[in-house]
């Protein structure tokens, strides 16, 4: 399966004839590639190419004096197979720059319900831009609202958007991004587990919490965050229980349990203790998120918090254990 978008850098010299020769005369054959203007200006002496295939492809190649940087969701041709892949922060910024503005304008160009909301299509490029995940990473957010049951799909957008736009999580964004992974096929449960990690953030910064995801541990496991301020370094582990509709589970508070139990059985138990358990229910509609707040169960670990955010920024949940995380700001306890 193919990756989010990256570079391929090639340490060589690349005049025009060469391009021609070993990157457009071997993707016309293979896909009917054809050589088009690049829509913009990248400046610094820096030579752009762009190619767009018959099947919808699109790549792009700038070269300089004695090296070239390659990017695109179609075949790689040949005599770039070897090249070493590198992310968008360790390419020049011009090229950088200029790759992102090719890419966002194509895009909109295929989906301008995008444009409004200009850091998620940025954040997501490499997914939405992706040679496998172009279509299904779309489609989520377009057909099935972000994850979000009964919501309109501008208002979930809406929400990311804001989400995204302070920039948290930009260091952290190929990693992020490629969490929503870059699959033919659009599997909603899958993709929403992805954005909890993305909801946790927010409250975890509306809170006043710095963070860093992916924090390896001692068992090999790697846990969703690290969330550090007023000198507390707490790890933070993230579950989303699928609406009770669609799953086997009777009802939606074995629903969370069955999910959570999924978790302390996995890295938790292995982890040994010590992290907090986020059991987000945003997936769940009001009725089932209902039953959960009156009863406000147990989720088989402790510390836990568990919770149910909407498109409108508004953050329901609870508490069990003692969580070493102040939080009120973030989420509207009901305990």
């Amino acid at each position: 399966m193919a990756r989010p978008l990256r570079f391929r850098y090639s340490p060589e010299s690349w005049s025009h004839g060469r391009v021609e020769r070993q990157v457009l005369h071997p993707l016309q054959a293979n896909i009917g590639a054809r050589a088009v203007s690049p829509r913009y200006d990248i400046g610094g002496g820096w030579e752009t190419h762009r190619f767009e295939m018959d099947n919808g492809d699109v790549a792009l190649f700038v070269r300089g004096d004695d090296e070239a940087y390659w990017m695109g969701n179609t075949e790689t041709p040949q005599p770039l197979w070897r090249t070493n892949k590198i992310g968008w922060d360790d390419a020049p910024y011009r090229v950088a720059r200029w790759a992102r503005r090719e890419l966002i304008d194509t895009l909109y160009d295929e989906d301008p319900w995008l444009e409004p909301y200009p850091h998620l299509s940025w954040f997501f490029l490499p997914v939405f831009m992706s040679k496998d995940g172009r279509e299904s990473t779309r489609a989520f957010f377009r057909d099935h609202a972000g994850g979000f049951p009964d919501a309109d799909r501008d208002d979930v957008l809406a929400y990311f958007e804001e989400l995204l736009k302070p920039g948290t999580l930009d260091p952290y964004r190929h990693t992020m991004a490629g969490k929503l992974g870059t699959s033919e096929r659009v599997d909603a449960v899958r993709m929403s587990a992805a954005m909890a990690e993305f909801i946790a953030a927010k409250i975890l910064t509306d809170a006043g919490y710095g963070l860093t995801p992916e924090i390896e541990v001692t068992t090999g496991h790697s846990l969703d965050f690290r969330a550090e301020g007023d000198g507390s370094n707490v790890l933070v582990e993230v579950t989303r229980p699928q609406a009770p509709s669609t799953r086997a589970a009777s009802g939606p508070i074995a629903a969370i349990r069955d999910t959570a139990e999924t978790k302390t059985s996995g890295q938790l138990s292995k982890h040994g203790g010590g992290a907090v358990l986020f059991v987000d229910c945003s997936s769940f509609p009001d009725d089932a998120w209902r039953a959960i707040v009156a009863e406000r169960p147990d989720v088989r670990h402790r510390p836990a918090v568990v919770y149910r955010t909407r498109p409108s920024g508004h953050v329901e949940g609870y508490r069990k254990g003692s969580v070493p995380l102040a939080l009120s700001a973030a989420i509207d306890f009901v305990d």
